[in-house]
């Protein structure tokens, strides 16, 4: 509602109409908008660009889209040129927009959302995780969805982020032991499992072939001196034992 000198009428400022121009005059026109007074649409107020004739924009008997300025009960002023969504005094952090990339830059994107200036969505607030460029995350004309996280109003700059609408990615971090002991452990786990595959003992270096060999030779001749001197011993045993028994037989006279 819009509340005047006079009493409060049901036409708010910035509701979208459809009119009919009633008459045109060297200052503007009159639009009937199906209310009890016509309407009254100021030539300043025809389009953004200056206008030198009423005619070269509008004729009387066309039907023509218009807005709301102001109301009152005897008076009801218009427009044609589209008005601001949002003026800077509606301009707040946290609040969520709509509206459409018109500029890319290599640092971010401007995008239109009905503001007296485009808000800048930088390369930092595109997306959660690293973006090297805006372009890899929006195109011009696409409709996107972002939240306000900075107004400069004398600087007249609109900070936007869609990385602020996303949900945080959240990432499981093991105890570092923890993480050591697994990672031992899965490789313990793959050596096994790749033996089994296989089905093979380690295979042998040359070195470690040479070197049984030789163990395996010097066995041998050790066991063979062994048995010549256990031979040897038993022979020298006997020979000792014979000449002893004859010693002590008794001789025939």
């Amino acid at each position: 509602m819009v509340t005047t000198d006079t009493a409060p009428v049901a036409l708010e400022p910035k509701t979208k109409l459809t009119g009919k121009i009633l008459k045109t005059t060297l200052a503007g026109a009159l639009v009937d908008v199906g209310q009890s007074v016509p309407g009254v649409l100021h030539i300043s107020q025809l389009q953004k660009e200056p206008v030198n004739k009423v005619e070269d924009v509008i004729k009387e008997g066309q039907t023509v889209e218009v807005w709301v300025r102001k109301a009152r009960k005897d008076r009801i002023e218009l427009t044609m040129i589209k008005p601001l969504m949002y003026e800077w005094k509606d301009l707040q952090p946290e609040i969520v927009v709509k509206g459409k990339v018109v500029r890319i830059e290599s640092y971010g994107a401007f995008i239109d959302i009905g503001a007296e200036r485009p808000g800048m969505i930088h390369v930092s607030e595109l997306a959660r995780g690293y973006v090297k460029n805006a372009s890899d995350v929006v195109k011009e004309g696409d409709e996107v969805e972002a939240m306000i996280i900075n107004v400069d109003r004398k600087k007249r700059q609109i900070r936007l982020s869609i990385k602020a609408l996303q949900p945080e990615i959240v990432e499981e971090v093991k105890p570092e032991r923890e993480h050591k002991r697994s990672k031992r452990g899965k490789k313990r786990e793959e050596s096994r499992v790749e033996m089994e595959e296989q089905n093979l003992e380690p295979e042998l270096t040359a070195m470690q072939i040479a070197w049984q060999m030789a163990q395996e030779r010097a066995q041998s001749r050790d066991k063979s001196h062994h048995s010549k001197r256990v031979k040897s011993k038993s022979t020298e045993q006997e020979d000792i034992l014979s000449r002893t028994l004859e010693k002590r037989l008794p001789t025939g006279v």
